[in-house]
């Protein structure tokens, strides 16, 4: 149980907890945590931001959520991990590809980016320019090197994150690409990068209740999200291009197509 620093509103309706914590404060940008409101059911979260203070961002979309985004400053809240394997810097050229809340995720491993002397470019994907998750911080993170993209146009580029990433990816050279944010989205951003030979990392989301690996709901053909992932890198990813951005298992452990 730790005790909520303070809290920040952020775009979309999010709201990002920051809180101290001993174990968090040596996560690995891409763990995650299980976090919840005492009055509700535990939940993942990667954390967005990791050192003396850490912190998850939280869009209100069930019970537990909604149980999370009423809490204030002072108020305690449950916590487990980090768990799971995050991002591997590598490269010298990195693009960075965030749809959403993907950002939240991919924000810490920007700013570890940016201390190893690295300047990524970061594409910050969506629906309009009012969900742009995060985009105050990381324009001060990276100055030009944030680029947006909107689907309708609002905010920079006009359409999907994965197609400014094309069109970015024929006009300079990346070595690395890392991703998070629907998983349609990043499908569509590992075939870029297989038919350029990028080195790709993408974190994803699955029906997380364990975060140890023995429940299985989070099942990703041999692996197992919560404990082998939630990043996974091109070679893990190929070996699972049969459900990769097409099928999921629902809470249920019935397998549904992937919708976003």
């Amino acid at each position: 149980v730790v005790r909520l620093t303070r809290v920040e509103e952020e775009a979309g309706g999010m709201r990002s907890l920051h809180f101290e914590d001993e174990r968090c404060s040596k996560g690995v940008p891409g763990q995650y945590v299980m976090i919840w409101n005492p009055a509700a059911e535990e939940v993942p979260m990667s954390l967005s931001g990791i050192g003396k203070e850490a912190s998850v961002s939280v869009r209100p979309v069930g019970e537990s959520t909604e149980a999370l985004c009423s809490m204030n400053a002072g108020d305690k809240v449950g916590l487990r991990g980090p768990f799971g394997y995050g991002y591997t810097i590598q490269g010298v050229s990195p693009l960075l590809v965030a749809g959403g809340t993907g950002a939240a995720s991919l924000k810490p491993l920007a700013e570890e980016m940016v201390v190893r002397g690295l300047k990524p470019t970061f594409i910050l994907g969506a629906r309009d320019s009012d969900q742009l998750l995060m985009k105050g911080s990381l324009e001060r993170l990276l100055g030009g090197g944030l680029l947006t993209a909107t689907d309708d146009g609002s905010h920079g580029f006009k359409g999907y994150a994965s197609t400014y990433a094309s069109q970015l990816m024929n006009e300079k050279k990346f070595d690395a690409i890392f991703t998070c944010g629907p998983e349609i989205m990043m499908a569509a951003v590992f075939r870029l990068a297989e038919e350029q030979g990028i080195p790709m990392q993408a974190s994803l989301e699955r029906y997380i209740k364990c975060a140890v690996g023995l429940c299985g709901s989070c099942g990703l053909g041999p692996y197992r999200v919560c404990k082998d992932g939630p990043v996974f890198g091109s070679e893990q990813l190929r070996e699972v291009r049969d459900e990769f951005g097409k099928r999921r298992m629902d809470p249920s452990g019935r397998s549904v197509k992937v919708t976003h």
